[in-house]
């Protein structure tokens, strides 16, 4: 047990943990490239895991050179003939990615995100086939804080009951979230009851210009009920299709605001992939499937 926390406390449980994560997701990407270059005859000179030096590798039969590189993180396939010749009278050959009609290139360029799709349902389907579809509570208890939000801000806990708002009793869930949402920008006041006693928490929600509302980070109580295998992918599609709608609705409204769009660097996703592998498995596959969605959208 000591040995295993002391694991998790190391910096080779991160090294790990997002080797594992990052590579999974993108060894699945370039391999629907490289599969969809097979079924329509393209040559494929390189498949390569990872960047910079090769570590190992082997060249077969058909001619492509399968290399494992020194960096992890990263990988590409390389179809011949995929750079536009300079010489307008170098027609590309039948085998050459230049020498497909546009359609079947669209197909190797589509084939890459949509096995980081693929993945991301399979990942949402087990383990809501596994645990069961989600049953927010209807009691206005907060069951999960966002960090940095306003609600972690101001000082509210995970366990704390908010029985009122601006001096307002609360009838539900519901009736608190639909408060906040209705009051972006603007300061509140939540009358929490914490551990036997009573108190007055000042929060402003932010405002989420993705569904222009107000929020504070907060979320209900979770308890799940039993799912079958066709709910579970009926989920894990709506999941597919509701993350990429969001991020297509967050980068438009910051690109027509002439905002730059909040996009997570190598830093930034390193540890999000690190506190969901200590948070758990679930949590890990979740943010696996998350992370693959996101690299094929």
């Amino acid at each position: 047990m000591t040995t295993m926390l002391h694991f998790l406390s190391t910096g080779a449980f991160t090294l790990v943990a997002n080797a594992f994560a990052l590579g999974l997701v993108i060894f699945l990407h370039e391999s629907g490239h490289y599969v969809a270059c097979l079924r329509l005859g393209v040559r494929v000179e390189k498949f390569a895991f990872g960047f910079g030096p090769e570590l190992l590798g082997v060249t077969g039969s058909s001619g492509t050179r399968f290399s494992l590189c020194a960096i992890p993180f990263g990988g590409f396939v390389k179809p011949a003939g995929e750079d536009p010749a300079t010489d307008a009278a170098i027609t590309p050959k039948p085998d050459e990615y230049f020498g497909q009609a546009w359609y079947r290139r669209l197909i190797i360029v589509y084939a890459g995100p949509t096995m980081n799709y693929v993945l991301a349902f399979l990942l949402y389907t087990g383990l809501i086939w596994a645990k069961g579809l989600p049953q927010p509570s209807s009691d206005p208890v907060i069951g999960n804080l966002v960090t940095g939000m306003p609600a972690d801000a101001a000082g509210l806990e995970i366990g704390d009951r908010v029985t009122a708002f601006d001096g307002r009793a609360l009838a539900g869930w519901d009736d608190l979230a639909g408060s906040i949402h209705r009051s972006p920008g603007r300061p509140v006041t939540l009358t929490v009851s914490r551990s036997g006693a009573t108190l007055d928490v000042t929060v402003t929600p932010r405002k989420d210009d993705a569904e222009d509302r107000g929020v504070i980070g907060i979320m209900p109580e979770m308890g799940y009920k039993p799912a079958s295998l066709a709910a579970a992918m009926n989920e894990a599609a709506r999941m597919c299709w509701l993350q990429s709608k969001q991020t297509v609705t967050t980068i438009a409204g910051k690109l027509w605001r002439h905002e730059r769009p909040d996009l997570a660097g190598p830093v930034g996703i390193f540890q999000m992939v690190t506190r969901a592998a200590r948070a758990g498995w679930e949590e890990y596959l979740f943010f696996i499937g998350f992370i693959s969605v996101a690299i094929g959208f």
